[in-house]
């Protein structure tokens, strides 16, 4: 190893080094036979293990109403794994000291029977703490939320006051709810049967590697703190971009938008990350007391200062991509955004008259998610005086994904015997620096939600406020239709007057560049 990597492992503040080991559990996963759980949960909970990170005697129960063996959903969970695990190949010999881990139960969540059963199945472990620390992880569509934990409370298998040092928690999927009002039934319902430290609201942009830095960089790096202001910065752009379209998921889209599906949780959890103050300590409260502040200090946002967009037939790539009223379960007469853009302005001290811009949709050119933080201009003397607007400004790129990591970009002179500048940049890259180890985000969210930390997920009062600052944006369009130049095609920046929106800041939008 090089002497200044040496002394860089040596710099290591290891936050976690005095954490205890979790105690062993049973997480029983509701809706097991949907996608979310052989893509994503169980492919995690494998890592942990191999890892050595999930808690020791840990079962894994999956309830669904197919008709289905331990053995076979094993088998179809092992092919997932061979399909979606982050590394590859995957090791047989850690899967099976995994598999003995995974059972089935078969029975619809509205039945009282198929509670029975998985009060047996629980009940059935071998170790104690394993049969009365539990976990259920509600995979099922939000309409059953509410009916299921009602059905775990009244069948015994989750209480509210369950005896210490014994634990339970109910992890619930995004979307929460439909709208501010939905959101608040929900929230009241869920309160009858759960203490709010038992329910964790997952948003899965939180788990990733490179949402969590925004914190770290922040907050640990005493030179860009000065800068984090209105007195350094113009503006600011977040884009989460998506070469996708919606697939088979054209009824759910229907009703959600890309306001229901995107802002209302990714882009201003982003955002709330980037801007919040420093908060006292590392506490979960102490971090989420202050994503709330934030929160709670955007103004509402004019109808002017929001773009909507439908994304038209169009090609991605060389490969043609269908109109999103082609799509399967859309209608063919469908106003709903597939694409949005929004001017955002923060009400407290540091950020005042700062203008945020945020954007997100599908069908775009490429998949990229990142925080563009855009300088002043330098005064207009000197090099300025002599190149104008060519002279560009600084800026800060924080790269969410693909490719994360971040890049300072700023003017150097051109080498040669005559004077010229132009940009340059400063990267720092993840696999670089750290190889190509990064975890996925459902790791760090199962692992947080098995040792109780829920600094990651989304508290009551910031649901509320988040669909609140949604449900105003919406009311400014109600039930207007979207007209000719609301349509992009595939395969574009969305429509023109996208671009129109940034126009006040003197900078275009800056779209994420493919990095080789």
């Amino acid at each position: 190893m090089h002497a200044l990597d040496q002394l860089d492992e040596l710099m290591v503040c290891r936050l976690g080094k005095g954490r205890s080991t979790p105690a062993p559990c049973t997480i029983v996963i509701l809706g097991a036979s949907g996608d979310l759980t052989s893509r994503k949960l169980v492919p995690a909970l494998f890592h942990l293990h191999r890892e050595r990170l999930l808690p020791p005697q840990t079962r894994v129960i999956g309830v669904a109403r197919r008709d289905k063996t331990d053995t076979s959903w094993r088998d179809e969970l092992y092919d997932a794994l061979l399909r979606h695990s982050r590394t590859k190949p995957v090791d047989a010999v850690e899967w099976q000291q995994f598999a003995p881990k995974l059972s089935y139960c078969r029975g619809d969540i509205t039945d009282p029977a198929a509670y029975a059963r998985l009060a047996i199945q629980i009940a059935e472990a071998k170790d104690e703490q394993a049969r009365h620390n539990r976990l259920f992880y509600l995979a099922v569509s939000p309409s059953q939320v509410a009916d299921a934990v009602t059905m775990l409370t009244q069948n015994r298998l989750f209480e509210r006051d369950v005896l210490i040092p014994a634990w339970q928690r109910i992890v619930v999927e995004k979307p929460f709810g439909h709208d501010r009002y939905s959101a608040e039934r929900l929230n009241v319902e869920l309160g009858r049967h759960a203490h709010e430290q038992q329910l964790l609201r997952i948003d899965h942009y939180l788990g990733k590697e490179t949402v969590q830095n925004l914190l770290m960089f922040r907050f640990s790096n005493a030179i860009f703190e000065p800068l984090w202001s209105r007195q350094a910065v113009d503006h600011v752009q977040i884009t989460v971009s998506e070469k996708n379209g919606v697939g088979d998921r054209g009824g759910y889209y229907e009703e959600a938008g890309a306001s229901r599906d995107m802002a209302q949780n990714h882009l201003l959890q982003v955002l709330a990350l980037a801007t919040m103050e420093p908060p006292v300590s590392l506490e979960a409260e102490s971090i989420r007391d202050e994503k709330v502040k934030l929160l709670k200090s955007i103004r509402p946002v004019h109808p002017d200062n929001v773009v909507r967009g439908q994304y038209s037939a169009g090609s991605i790539d060389g490969v043609p991509c269908p109109a999103y009223r082609q799509e399967p379960k859309v209608k063919t007469n469908s106003n709903v955004e597939t694409f949005l853009a929004l001017k955002v302005l923060i009400d407290n001290w540091r950020w005042s008259g700062v203008p945020f811009y945020l954007r997100t949709g599908k069908r775009l050119p490429l998949n990229a998610s990142e925080v563009r933080i855009q300088f002043h201009q330098t005064p207009h003397v000197l090099f300025s005086a002599h190149c104008g607007p060519t002279l560009d400004a600084n800026a800060l790129t924080l790269r969410l994904q693909p490719q994360e990591g971040i890049s300072l970009r700023f003017n150097g002179k051109v080498p040669g015997a005559t004077t010229a500048v132009r940009p340059v940049r400063m990267n720092f890259s993840y696999d670089t620096e750290f190889g190509a180890y990064t975890p996925e985000a459902y790791e760090r969210l199962l692992l947080d939600a098995i040792e109780g930390d829920s600094t990651l997920f989304i508290r009551r009062d910031e649901v509320d406020i988040a669909w609140a600052i949604v449900d105003n944006m919406r009311s400014g369009w109600k039930d207007r239709p979207l007209a000719e130049p609301d349509f992009y095609a595939a395969g574009t920046w969305g429509p023109a007057a996208a671009n129109a929106l940034v126009e006040p800041s003197k900078q275009p939008w800056r779209n994420p560049q493919p990095v080789p």
